[in-house]
């Protein structure tokens, strides 16, 4: 399943009677986008050639669909959920809920020569 998906933990985590902190990375990660997605939303179908990309669940709920070669897998994720998707992982993702995540790329998807590290299947 590592091929595929691997769910990580934050860097450091704080709480206390006033709230939390979450610091998701120190570094390692090029392009940040935050996105919000409602549900029955369908989103995906590509895959990365280069790019590792993490997603952090801020709130909601999402089903993934992930393919590599012969390895398929779903993983129903949520809020909280940090995880890491590895090049060549295919993924597709329904949003159970409405959803407000993080996604992060440690290359970025815009490359030199106008060329998007984005492939449709």
């Amino acid at each position: 399943m590592k091929d595929l998906i691997e769910f990580i933990k934050p860097d450091f985590e704080f709480e206390d009677e006033r709230g939390y902190l979450r610091q998701l990375c120190r570094e390692g990660w090029k392009q940040v986008n935050v996105s919000y997605s409602k549900a029955g939303v369908f989103r995906g179908g590509h895959y990365h050639k280069r790019n590792r990309e993490a997603f952090y669940i801020i709130s909601g709920e999402i089903e993934i669909e992930l393919k590599k070669g012969e390895q398929e897998e779903k993983v129903r994720v949520g809020s909280g959920d940090f995880f890491i998707l590895q090049p060549y992982a295919v993924h597709s993702f329904r949003f159970v809920a409405d959803t407000l995540m993080i996604a992060m790329y440690d290359l970025g998807v815009e490359e030199p020569g106008d060329i998007r590290d984005i492939y449709a299947v």
